[in-house]
C-alpha cells in the first residue's frame, strides 16, 4: 500500500489524505516534512547524509542529516524523533533548539527544520543513506549563489537558516 500524506492548502487548511506519488512536485498538494540539522558540540561542523541512490527524489545528493515526511496525524516533533531513530539510530527524549519553516517547491512540501547538537555515535540506515559525515560549517557559508550539484537545493536554504539563527551570517 502506498504511503499517504496529509495535504494542506496555502492557508494551512487540511485538504485530506493523498498518495505519495500524487504529491511530489504537485504545488496543489502541499504536504509536511521534517529535517533535523545535526551540529557537533562545538558547533563547528555539521552532519550531512548522502541519500541512497535508490531514493525516488534527488538520489545520491548530500542533504541534512535527517529528513522525512510527517505521517498522517503525526506532530512535527514526533516525526523528527521517529526519523532520527529510523535514519541515525538516535533515540530518547531529545531537546530541539529551534524550529524554522521553509517551503521546498521541488517536493511540494512545507519543511520544519530543527537543530540538534550531537556528536554521535550514529548507526545509520543503509536503506535510506549511503554515507554520513561531518562537514566544516564554514564550507556552507559561501554556498548561496554558487552552483553545487552535489547538494539538494533545499540544503542551502536550510543551512542558511541555521547559520542565521546561530548568528554565523
Amino acid at each position: 500500500m502506498e504511503e499517504l500524506f496529509d495535504v494542506y492548502d496555502d492557508n494551512g487548511q487540511w485538504r485530506g489524505l493523498f498518495p505519495r506519488s500524487e504529491c511530489h512536485g504537485n504545488p496543489e498538494l502541499i504536504h509536511r516534512s521534517v529535517h533535523v540539522v545535526v551540529l557537533d558540540p562545538a558547533q563547528k561542523q555539521i552532519l550531512l547524509q548522502k541519500r541512497s541512490m535508490s531514493k525516488d527524489i534527488q538520489p545520491g545528493k548530500w542533504d541534512t542529516a535527517v529528513g522525512g515526511h510527517v505521517a498522517a496525524g503525526e506532530s512535527v516533533e514526533a516525526a523528527a524523533q521517529r526519523e532520527l531513530a529510523e535514519e541515525l539510530g538516535i533515540t530518547g527524549n531529545l531537546e530541539f533548539f529551534f524550529e524554522s519553516k521553509i517551503r521546498n517547491t521541488i517536493e511540494s512540501e512545507n519543511v520544519t527544520v530543527f537543530k540538534l547538537i550531537s556528536s554521535g555515535p550514529f548507526e545509520f540506515s543503509r536503506e535510506e543513506i549511503d554515507e554520513i559525515r561531518f562537514w566544516p560549517l564554514n564550507d556552507f557559508l559561501t554556498l548561496p549563489g554558487r552552483k553545487r550539484n552535489d547538494f539538494t537545493p533545499n540544503l542551502q536554504l536550510e543551512l542558511a537558516t541555521v547559520c542565521e539563527k546561530l548568528g554565523l551570517i
